[in-house]
């Protein structure tokens, strides 16, 4: 459970480094946007992410396995670009959360939380051996 939670903090800060470093990415926050609603907003992005990359991203990845070998994985980020597209549009009727300007933004999107998070991954991975020890 600690482990999912930390996944979920590290794609919610993932998620808030996007906003900046992708122009077509934008977070509305829950009103009233004080700090406390914007973190919140963030970490339920991330818990979607992570539901939805957990299922419908594992569906995915076992039927189109035959297209992550012919393309030698490629197709992987457009399948996460969509699967942000898929989060945004689980968003869109609370009136708050992820808003992309299209799918190749979705796509660029993915690939910097990625990055992001293998930065996150390797920076984290002394102290979590370390942990598995005791």
């Amino acid at each position: 459970m600690a482990r999912f939670l930390l996944r979920v903090v590290i794609n919610a800060v993932a998620i808030w480094l996007t906003t900046f470093i992708v122009a077509g990415v934008h977070v509305t926050p829950y009103p009233p946007g004080d700090t406390l609603a914007i973190v919140l907003t963030y970490l339920l992005i991330a818990v979607i992410f992570a539901i939805v990359n957990g299922v419908v991203g594992t569906l995915i990845r076992i039927v189109a396995f035959p297209l992550y070998i012919l393309t030698l994985g490629l197709i992987s980020f457009l399948v996460n670009g969509l699967l942000l597209l898929l989060v945004e549009w689980i968003m869109s009727p609370f009136g708050f959360g992820l808003d992309t300007d299209g799918f190749w933004w979705a796509v660029l999107a993915a690939l910097v939380i990625s990055i992001i998070n293998g930065i996150f991954a390797l920076l984290l991975r002394p102290q979590l051996k370390e942990r598995r020890r005791r």
